[in-house]
């Protein structure tokens, strides 16, 4: 069992039951999965630049992520239908509290001019997304290695029915989201 999720136990539970009332156990919010995202648009015409991704992503998720692909063809950008453009990666239980932990404690302090995430990237059914620029924040890549500084999405998805409930709980784990 993970630091955090020793911490969602014997913390978060409580204090989302105090501060919601919630009666029935199934009913506290909990965190069901994360997924990371990054689109590599470089890998239309160089597919090193790909692999190179890829491999980051499995450095930072800790598990192999799979390639997307493009699902038409936009001729501006030279894109074909069913070219790998990007990689993605769902973590759920302990990959995902250990990920969170390390995302929380170790890669956003790194970010420069930090000033918290935003609110606003709640999707309104409980659900949060944001963006990173920069994926040398997190210390498993190894800076003289990295060839293009590129930047991911994450979105950490949870049971809660409103934002306000899921705010909280990510609150509980030290997320630093601001009004």
């Amino acid at each position: 069992m993970t630091n955090y999720q020793k911490l969602y136990d014997e913390v978060v539970k409580k204090s989302l039951v105090d501060t919601f009332g919630y009666k029935n156990p199934h009913e506290i919010p909990r965190l069901t999965k994360i997924v990371l995202n990054m689109g590599v648009g470089e890998a239309i015409t160089d597919k090193k630049k790909l692999n190179n991704a890829v491999e980051e992503m499995a450095l930072i998720a800790g598990q192999q992520p799979v390639v997307t692909k493009a699902r038409k063809s936009i001729a501006t950008f030279k894109l074909r239908e069913e070219m790998p453009i990007g990689c993605k990666v769902t973590l759920r239980s302990t990959k995902m509290y250990e990920f969170l932990e390390r995302l929380v404690n170790m890669a956003l302090p790194r970010i420069r001019d930090f000033h918290g995430i935003t609110g606003k990237n709640f999707d309104g059914k409980g659900n949060f997304a944001f963006g990173i620029k920069e994926q040398i924040i997190f210390p498993e890549i190894n800076y003289e290695k990295v060839e293009n500084v590129r930047g991911m999405d994450i979105v950490i998805c949870t049971t809660a029915k409103t934002d306000e409930e899921a705010k909280k709980l990510l609150q509980g784990f030290n997320l630093p989201i601001k009004k």
